[in-house]
């Protein structure tokens, strides 16, 4: 790939830069507003909400109970049924997954951390407003936007904005007529309209698309479903849509998954910059990087400003010590002893937007 690949879209791109770690810093401007994806692997609370399949994140203290241990032997998953049972979800544990967390957040910005930044694996609402006010509260985030969905597992995507939110967040089902077996399986689309400084409407996407043992056609239907909310929208209206697409690099190379229903809709951020980068997961099984993570970017169709991707902004924030494995590779957190981060690399791109003249 090199960094002059001509887009099919009124954006004029500036050109890349190829270190993957270590991009310059930008301060948060009236001009640019810096985004990040970060699937944050299981950040769960330790409450027993009965409406989710949340029993493996309580303290050990609350599983010693006959209850509890024969919901967890159904479970035919050796390392999810001893999760189950012995996972210790503490007070202790959850701090320090936050604190980790947020030193993966303040790599950006010279720690000020991204303007907006789309979660995925989320509990629920408390649990991230704890981010923000424990361990970011100096950073200007206003409160978490998540709204409950049904994921059998109880995880959501959400956002952190230091922008205004316009009107309502909305949450729109994925909805797999074909797949009604896998329903639970499948996260919606949080859609937020932030307020740029100008007044305009940067509207958000976070995603989180059915993980890769379902049938390439569940990404797919998730792909089109994206791709019909942003043609949904207002043509003033700047976009992007960031998270975990789910897309391996071997499903893409076999199936052209990026071709067929990402590129025609957006700019892929990786693609124009973040030259080196590998990707933001790693497949231990058969030695794979893929960008399951991503951020995708369409400009208005009309609006008083123009908008770009600053290729030298797109990077992976992976440079905090735990984050990596001797190996080089993404360290998920390990309850048991308090190390690690996630098993997956947060992605960062720099939207650039100039008044027309």
């Amino acid at each position: 790939m090199t960094c002059t690949r001509t887009l099919a879209m009124t954006l004029t791109f500036a050109m890349c830069a190829c270190s993957p770690a270590s991009p310059p810093a930008t301060a948060p401007t009236a001009e640019s507003v810096t985004v990040m994806s970060f699937n944050v692997q299981n950040l769960f609370d330790n409450v027993d909400d009965p409406d989710k399949d949340d029993k493996a994140y309580l303290p050990i203290e609350a599983k010693q109970n006959d209850a509890h241990i024969a919901e967890c032997n159904t479970i035919e998953v050796d390392s999810w049924r001893d999760e189950c049972l012995n996972l210790d979800w503490n007070d202790s544990i959850i701090d320090q997954k936050l604190s980790v967390l947020a030193a993966a957040i303040r790599q950006v910005n010279d720690g000020a951390g991204a303007d907006i930044i789309a979660f995925q694996e989320v509990e629920n609402a408390s649990i991230l407003n704890r981010l923000r006010n424990e361990k970011l509260a100096d950073l200007g985030y206003r409160p978490a936007i998540l709204i409950e969905g049904t994921d059998t597992r109880g995880i959501d995507v959400a956002f952190l904005s230091r922008l205004p939110l316009v009107g309502e967040a909305r949450l729109h089902p994925l909805l797999i007529e074909e797949f009604p077996e896998r329903a639970g399986d499948t996260r919606g689309v949080l859609q937020a309209d932030f307020q740029l400084p100008d007044g305009s409407i940067l509207t958000g996407f976070s995603v989180h698309f059915p993980a890769p043992f379902h049938p390439s056609a569940m990404r797919i239907a998730a792909y089109q479903h994206l791709a019909s909310l942003r043609d949904a929208l207002p043509d003033d209206h700047h976009v992007f849509a960031a998270g975990d697409f789910n897309t391996t690099s071997d499903e893409d190379a076999r199936e052209g998954l990026l071709e067929k229903y990402a590129r025609p809709h957006w700019i892929v951020a990786h693609e124009i910059g973040c030259d080196g980068c590998k990707g933001s997961y790693f497949y231990h099984r058969d030695s794979t990087w893929s960008f399951l993570d991503m951020i995708l970017f369409s400009p208005a169709r009309g609006a008083k400003t123009t908008a770009q991707i600053r290729g030298d902004s797109v990077f992976i924030a992976n440079q905090t010590p735990a984050q990596r494995s001797e190996n080089g590779t993404p360290e998920r957190f390990q309850a048991a002893s308090g190390t690690g981060v996630s098993d997956h690399w947060p992605v960062v791109a720099t939207f650039q937007f100039t008044v027309k003249q």
